[in-house]
C-alpha cells in the first residue's frame, strides 16, 4: 500500500511527536525489580511474552495461571512455568535463536500494566519445577528471564479500550469458534463440531 509519508528516522519521529512529556517517564525505568514490581507480579494471573527469531520475525505468546504463577527468584530473575499446550514451542524456538524477550503483566481490574524486558533461558530444574506445581503437576520446563529493564505503563490504553468495563465489551456471539478458524486456515476436512469437541476435551484434561 502507498501512504502519504513513512517515517524512517528518530529525528523525523521526534520532530513530529516531540520529546518525552516529563523527566519522570524516563526516570521510572528500573534495572531491577523493586518491591512494587514484585508485588504486581505476585498478583498477576496473565502475562504476554514477545520474542523474535534470528531474522527478526516476531511472536507474542500469552501465558496464564493462578496469580503469582510467574515466580520472582530475586530482583533480577523471573521464572515462568511451561504448561501443556499445542507443542508449537514458538517462544522457545525463538529464544534458542535470540534470547531477548519482552513481557507485559496484567491484573484484572488494574488499569496500569508492568513491562519487563531481558534475556531468556530454557531451564529444566527439578527443584524449581517443584515450586511451580499446580494441581500436583510440575512443569517439564521453565523459562528463566534475566531482567534488564522494568517499568510501569500508564493507564491510558486501558482507559481508552475500557478493557475492564464489562458493560462496554463488544459482542462476541457472532465470532467464529477456534475450531472454525483452524478448519478454514488449514483447509481441514473435518466438522467444526468434531474439532471443537477435541479442543474442549484438551482444555478439560490437559491444563496441567
Amino acid at each position: 500500500m502507498d501512504f502519504a509519508r513513512v517515517l524512517t528516522s528518530e529525528q523525523e519521529l521526534r520532530e513530529l511527536m516531540g520529546e518525552p512529556v516529563s523527566k519522570s517517564v524516563v526516570d521510572k525505568s528500573l534495572s531491577a525489580l523493586d518491591r512494587h514490581c514484585r508485588l504486581f507480579i505476585s498478583r498477576s494471573p496473565f502475562v504476554l511474552i514477545s520474542s523474535s527469531d534470528a531474522d527478526g520475525r516476531s511472536d507474542i505468546s500469552p501465558k496464564g495461571d493462578p496469580p503469582g504463577f510467574v515466580r520472582v527468584l530475586d530482583d533480577h530473575t523471573l521464572a515462568i512455568p511451561e504448561r501443556p499446550g499445542n507443542r508449537r514451542l514458538d517462544t522457545f524456538r525463538n529464544v534458542l535463536q535470540n534470547p531477548h524477550v519482552g513481557l507485559i503483566f496484567l491484573i484484572p481490574g488494574k488499569r496500569e500494566t508492568l513491562r519487563v524486558s531481558g534475556t531468556a533461558r530454557i531451564v529444566q530444574d527439578a527443584g524449581l519445577a517443584a515450586t511451580l506445581s499446580v494441581a500436583g503437576k510440575q512443569p517439564d520446563l521453565c523459562m528463566v528471564i534475566d531482567v534488564e529493564e522494568a517499568f510501569f505503563h500508564c493507564a491510558k490504553c486501558v482507559v481508552r479500550s475500557q478493557l475492564w468495563s464489562a458493560e462496554n465489551w463488544p459482542r462476541i456471539d457472532d465470532l467464529p469458534s477456534l475450531a472454525q478458524t483452524m478448519i478454514d486456515a488449514g483447509r481441514m476436512d473435518v466438522s467444526e463440531q468434531y474439532l471443537q469437541g477435541r479442543i474442549d476435551q484438551d482444555e478439560r484434561e490437559r491444563l496441567y
